[in-house]
């Protein structure tokens, strides 16, 4: 969607962010992600803040409630949230400012066991009861082969879309960030979703599966999960790349039909 910058919001909304965190002296505008109206980094009297937000009439705007809801049960290797503000048609959301760069997938990269970490860490978080997020079996429903649905079902907090854009590296560790997508399902499911992106950074498949298996969970899922995981990744980017061709997702579906023939073939 279109971005503006924070000093092209309505009064009464910079008003309401002020009341937060003192006078506003600099905004400068994050040129990252896709699906944020406003993406600024502040420098207030009460330091730096991180805002993000979107107009709160806006399809997506439902998945920014999502994030602000999930986020005091999100582990420590994501960003601590302050506020959300919902004042004259616009949602926002005040993070504290990190100031990193998005993670390096490539083999050999130095990043990959700092993301390792962090999806460690992640492993270990329940999906919390008492917010509304997506159930596993319910996004995967339309994809996942007859009679196997119920191997996405389980009670791990899930983020399930772990493009580099999602990954900041700061001070030798691994942020999760952008979590418009909370899912409560089978632990296994993140590290199918990491290796994924892994095979878009240059990792064969082989290599990608192997990291998954890095994981407990992954290793410990059962051969027919894993394979339901692989035809329902590739039918829901098969999916996506009809809705809209663009380079990178017939690239990603590509990545989705392999993983998803080397999970249906395993001796």
């Amino acid at each position: 969607m279109p971005r503006i910058p924070f000093e092209q919001l309505p009064a009464g909304v910079r008003r309401a962010v002020t009341d937060k965190t003192g006078a506003v002296h600099r905004a400068v505008t994050v040129h990252g992600g896709m699906n944020s109206g406003i993406a600024s980094v502040l420098e207030t009297e009460s330091g730096s803040v991180f805002v993000k937000g979107i107009p709160a009439d806006h399809p997506q705007a439902g998945a920014q409630l999502r994030e602000a809801a999930v986020a005091p049960h999100l582990p420590p290797s994501c960003p601590h949230l302050y506020w959300h503000l919902e004042c004259a048609g616009w949602s926002l959301l005040g993070y504290e400012a990190i100031d990193g760069r998005h993670a390096d997938y490539a083999p050999g990269s130095p990043d990959l066991p700092l993301v390792e970490a962090s999806l460690t860490e992640l492993q270990a978080i329940k999906a919390p009861a008492d917010i509304e997020i997506k159930n596993a079996t319910d996004r995967w429903a339309d994809y996942a082969p007859p009679g196997t649905l119920h191997h996405f079902d389980g009670d791990a907090l899930l983020h399930t879309d772990f493009a580099p854009d999602n990954v900041l590296i700061v001070n030798g560790r691994a942020l999760l960030i952008d979590w418009a997508w909370p899912t409560r399902g089978a632990a296994w499911i993140d590290p199918g979703a990491l290796a994924l992106r892994l095979m878009d950074a240059n990792h064969s498949t082989e290599e990608a599966l192997a990291f998954a298996g890095r994981f407990p969970s992954w290793r410990n899922a059962e051969p027919e999960a894993l394979s339901a995981f692989g035809t329902a990744t590739a039918g829901l980017w098969r999916e996506i790349a009809a809705e809209a061709g663009t380079p990178w997702k017939r690239r990603m579906t590509e990545h989705a039909d392999a993983i998803a023939f080397a999970l249906n073939n395993v001796s």
